[in-house]
């Protein structure tokens, strides 16, 4: 990529063992276990908002599955999908045995269980399979990984049972009587001041479905809903983020923002505004007061959800929402999108001086493009003296498989996957999406956001071309890749 970087040397976090990098990983484990089964969290929403006695529509009878989803099933597929992430299907079932063992005689949904049992359990499976591998006589594999893996589980369940499974409702109890603290002294708003710069150096997964969710769960378990889903996923900071921009922001960056605002607030991809943000980084206190803002009213109000929000979208919210909690929900996100547009717009002067800092701007070596994205020059005025160093190549027409990274593999990827398969589909490229620890080990050519850069290239293979983009739209690292492919150039990392 030809944008300029910063020298590693010089900025430790951009290297794959800054703690950035180890911070996001950490976080994309964790929310690798719960992303792929937030389906199944929202089926066992939709049930509950239905049958519950205080559903849309009660009935006893139905309301059953909602006690055995929460307490068996969710944890269970969090530990089998944890184990598959460590050891293949063989780690995925010892995974899911394991995770029976802190799920019995428990009283609270055990998915801080599932994440410590699943992953562990099949790791060291892995390492017991690595053991005796080429020392089993012919004849006698299939009897030996079947009893190292039931004997192993057996075990490891029993350990759960005994030991880690009451550590961990230990955990979960002490964090909700903490959490539950915070809500009636009407001061969880202050963890936006953590959520929102989280967010955008791209741990709102790790954040939402490796904490909240957990938590959030097991709270509504005993109360119907939870307003710690809205944490995270309110989709009302962003929004108004990002009408500021489009009202008050700098000229070039206006074009770009309704297209955001549709793929943000309606389709609940929050990272489409991060870009935005970190252009301006002053503007994480919008998005700080909004969420703050929005907290505030929620909890006054009583506002809440049954299960996860995923993606963070209006729509998801409504869905989710309980009958009589939809007034409450609505004045959240009302709030939070007024304060953060409020702030934001201060911020930016409410548009004086748009076209002053854009010819500044340009003066100083950063060019702002009509799509939004940035890419800075090296600039002989500050004496700069940092370069673009390509380490790695492709020509265009070798290019078989173009893999899209993000956080997760479920959100922003898949929109940009999307849109470049429609730009290659006439070059017979197959473009795929993965989470950014999933690359696989045959990619020829990788795209991912660039606060991700660091990581993905530490997870790529050696001969894999790794690209960064700014903005999830009109980024001009897609019209490169698509005309090395087209006219045979080559692209570097």
């Amino acid at each position: 990529m030809s944008a300029v970087l910063p020298d590693a040397r010089v900025n430790k976090n951009l290297q794959g063992s800054g703690f950035r990098a180890i911070v996001q990983r950490f976080g994309g484990y964790l929310a690798g276990m719960i992303m792929p089964n937030i389906g199944a969290f929202i089926a066992w929403g939709l049930i509950t908002a239905m049958f519950i006695p205080t559903g849309w529509t009660p009935n006893e009878d139905l309301a059953k599955l909602v006690g055995p989803i929460i307490t068996y099933l969710l944890p269970i597929l969090i530990g089998y999908t944890g184990g598959r992430m460590v050891h293949g299907q063989r780690g995925a079932v010892i995974g899911a045995l394991a995770t029976m063992g802190v799920i019995v005689g428990t009283d609270v949904p055990m998915f801080l269980g599932a994440m410590i049992m699943g992953p562990l359990t099949a790791y060291l499976l892995k390492l017991l399979d690595k053991a005796i591998e080429g020392k089993v006589k012919t004849g006698f594999e299939m009897l030996i990984d079947n009893f190292s893996l039931g004997i192993l589980g057996g075990l490891m369940a029993l350990l759960g049972r005994t030991l880690i499974g009451p550590v961990v409702e230990f955990l979960v109890k002490a964090m909700g009587a903490g959490v539950q603290a915070l809500v009636d002294a009407h001061l969880l708003p202050l963890a936006s001041i953590v959520v929102e710069p989280a967010k955008i150096l791209f741990l709102n997964n790790a954040i939402n479905h490796g904490v909240l969710s957990p938590l959030g769960a097991a709270q509504a378990q005993q109360t119907g809903q939870s307003i710690l889903f809205m944490v995270e996923s309110n989709p009302g900071p962003g929004l108004g983020l990002l009408l500021a921009f489009m009202f008050f922001g700098p000229i070039a960056l206006r074009p770009s923002t309704p297209g955001a605002i549709i793929i943000h607030f309606l389709g609940g991809i929050h990272e489409i505004y991060f870009p935005y943000v970190l252009m301006k980084p002053k503007m994480v206190l919008a998005v700080i007061a909004g969420g703050a803002s929005g907290l505030f009213v929620g909890s006054l109000l009583g506002a809440g959800l049954v299960a996860p929000a995923s993606p963070g979208s209006i729509i998801a919210y409504f869905a989710v929402t309980p009958r009589t909690g939809y007034l409450a929900m609505l004045a959240d996100v009302l709030v939070a999108t007024a304060v953060s547009f409020a702030v934001a717009a201060a911020l930016f002067g409410f548009g004086r001086g748009a076209k002053e800092e854009a010819a500044l701007e340009t003066e100083a070596g950063v060019v702002t493009t009509p799509a939004g994205s940035t890419s800075t020059l090296v600039s002989h005025a500050h004496g700069a003296t940092t370069a673009a160093v390509a380490t790695r190549a492709i020509n265009g027409r070798d290019v078989k498989k173009l893999i899209i990274a993000c956080d997760a593999g479920m959100g922003s990827s898949v929109m940009v996957a999307s849109a470049m398969k429609k730009k290659l589909a006439a070059y017979g490229v197959e473009v795929t999406h993965t989470p950014v620890n999933n690359i696989p080990g045959d990619a020829q050519l990788i795209l991912c956001h660039s606060g991700l850069l660091s990581r993905a290239r530490g997870i790529a293979p050696a001969s894999a071309v790794v690209m960064g983009f700014d903005q999830y739209m009109g980024d001009p690292a897609f019209t490169k890749v698509e005309n090395a492919i087209k006219n045979g150039e080559t692209l570097e990392s």
